[in-house]
């Protein structure tokens, strides 16, 4: 039978997500551990057989979790292929990140530095407008809608668009930056702005999460 070995798991960070069985999860954190590694190495961290490491690897590979990342020759033969983890792999591990981000907000606000978040929030928003607004060029009514939805969808949204031509309506099924709202709303102006910028349209606020609600809602009307 195929054992992984005693330091499969590593304390405090385990992975999350896609439904991965304990093999193809002491294979992420081996790989882990490594960094780049052929199937060797990995094997010398795992007690696999050498049909099922390989096996397991290539499932991993498929899944977008796992990448060939060049090739190694330790000895003489054919190289051996090197794997490393893909961004999407690394995602599964834990992240402080939002957390942080957070402690970071409280702290200016507490000390007064609102101005300078909403200088950063400005400079954010100035730096998403141009790239978005090449993607809409050319676009009107209906298709320049949809354009702005994939777009929101991009960065973490899940935008569905509903309405009628005339009236519009998007809906923003999630909020990639919720912990931040939870915080200060500060960011949803600003996100607001960047929309009716996009869409050349006043926006009305339908639904808002910060209250309550499942999503952000807001339809857009034709400019007098």
């Amino acid at each position: 039978m195929d054992t992984a070995s005693a330091n499969t798991k590593i304390d405090g960070a385990p992975l999350s997500g896609l439904g991965l069985g304990e093999t193809q999860e002491a294979l992420l954190l081996a790989l882990k551990r490594l960094g780049r590694a052929t199937q060797a190495q990995v094997a010398e961290e795992l007690r696999f057989a050498p049909a099922t490491l390989r096996e397991h690897l290539q499932s991993l590979v498929a899944r977008g979790l796992v990448q060939r990342s060049g090739s190694r020759r330790a000895k003489p033969g054919r190289p051996e292929v090197v794997y490393t983890l893909t961004d999407r792999a690394n995602v599964l591990f834990p992240s402080r990140a939002p957390e942080v981000l957070r402690e970071l907000v409280v702290h200016l606000l507490e000390a007064g530095h609102s101005s300078l978040l909403r200088r950063f929030f400005e400079l954010r928003l100035a730096a998403r407008r141009p790239g978005a607004l090449a993607r809409l060029d050319g676009l009107s009514g209906r298709a320049r809608v949809q354009e702005v939805a994939r777009i929101l969808s991009e960065e973490g949204f899940m935008a569905l668009v509903g309405g009628t031509a005339a009236q519009p309506t998007l809906r923003l099924c999630h909020c990639p930056i919720q912990d931040l709202i939870s915080v200060t709303r500060l960011p949803c102006g600003y996100e607001q702005e960047l929309i009716a910028q996009l869409l050349q349209r006043p926006l009305h606020r339908l639904e808002y999460i910060p209250d309550g609600d499942t999503s952000c809602s807001y339809s857009a009307t034709e400019s007098s």
